[in-house]
């Protein structure tokens, strides 16, 4: 991503939180953008396809048997290693991908004044955690692995409307960079916008495989539905294993990007920075008074003192539930503490049902600047 972005982003960013220190009515002062920690460590659908070993035809007639049994043999053993083979190239293709440089190739796809607020970031987060937030931890079913999200009929759920955006966008690198999985590809797609956009460093590991025709497509539902209260909200998220500090933050999120009518029905952005990964949502959440926006689509609120920033329902649970509350105002008042969780949240959410190689290396990646 360009220095440019950066700049407008942040400058932006400090506009807003000079408006919510002056306004705020909170206990605590709201803490400025930390720098990013700076430390190295180190859709399309595909079509199916399989090679199958063909054994050649023959005749019984005057071979003997002996000489059939010694070739049957052969073919199998030559089958059985082809196959086993195969199997381990499969699963180690990983291995063969340089991850710094395809951190670097998606940083440098999220600027782009013509789409949306000017950046693909937040809706690569939201592509890396749809992909992974259908995992449910009594079936070990759903998760990134397998990448199911590029399928249909998951791919066409409403919760994922408007992702064919971010698949698309990223599709190139797929291209570029064939050893890395989309399941992979998608996640780092997450981490990088979080880290691009200013948030915090975030822990991730490859070794994700890729279902190749649309198997295991989890059903619509597990996904939070954002016209719902607090009890679905834990619904959703006690079925993935999270608690409710771990929920908050990940909720948190929402201080990048804004919703679309014609995609969630929902219209706006949540803060006066989209394209800048800060505490907003909470800050925002809790100084302003939000009352319901009259129009005609679904219900949701806006701030009654300008008009212009939106809350959803199942948002307004991290202000009217006594236990989600509390974490909000922790992370409202304290920029780092939340950036702290959010990291480590957000790294469970991406390897929620993810059967790891033993060998598979943890990454922290640089940001650009």
């Amino acid at each position: 991503m360009s220095t440019s972005l950066r700049i407008a982003s942040r400058s932006f960013a400090r506009t807003a939180l000079l408006r919510n220190t002056n306004s705020s009515s909170m206990s605590g002062a709201v803490s400025a953008i930390p720098r990013t920690a700076l430390s190295v460590r180190a859709y399309s659908t595909q079509n199916s396809y399989r090679e199958q070993r063909q054994m050649p035809r023959t005749s019984n007639a005057g071979v003997n048997p002996g000489i059939l049994a010694a070739l049957a043999a052969g073919v199998l053993t030559g089958w059985y290693f082809y196959s086993s083979d195969s199997a381990s190239n499969a699963s180690s293709s990983w291995k063969k991908a340089n991850y710094h440089n395809i951190y670097k190739d998606i940083a440098d796809l999220l600027e782009d004044e013509d789409y949306d607020d000017g950046s693909y970031g937040p809706v690569f987060v939201r592509l890396a955690w749809h992909a992974s937030g259908t995992f449910d931890k009594k079936t070990k079913t759903g998760g990134s692995d397998g990448a199911t999200i590029r399928f249909a009929p998951e791919s066409g759920h409403g919760a994922n409307a408007g992702l064919d955006v971010a698949r698309e966008r990223l599709e190139p690198l797929k291209k570029k960079y064939p050893h890395i999985s989309y399941g992979d590809l998608y996640t780092l797609a997450g981490v990088v916008a979080v880290q691009e956009l200013g948030g915090p460093t975030i822990r991730w590991r490859p070794g994700r495989q890729d279902n190749k025709v649309a198997v295991d497509c989890t059903p619509d539902g597990r996904l939070p539905d954002a016209a719902q209260g607090s009890d679905h909200v834990r619904s959703i998220f006690y079925r993935m294993g999270f608690n409710d500090q771990e929920i908050t933050a990940l909720a948190g999120a929402h201080a990048l990007g804004r919703c679309h009518s014609n995609r969630s029905g929902f219209e706006g952005p949540w803060n006066a920075s989209p394209t800048a990964f800060t505490n907003f949502f909470f800050t925002e959440l809790l100084n302003n008074t939000w009352v319901p926006k009259k129009w005609n689509g679904p219900f949701q609120y806006v701030d009654k003192e300008s008009g212009q920033f939106m809350m959803l329902p199942a948002d307004m649970v991290f202000r009217t539930d006594p236990q989600f509350r509390k974490y909000s105002e922790i992370y409202a008042a304290d920029q780092d503490a939340f950036f702290a969780d959010f990291a480590k949240a957000f790294t469970k959410l991406l390897e929620l049902g993810v059967q790891f190689p033993e060998d598979a290396p943890v990454y922290e990646f640089k940001t650009l600047e």
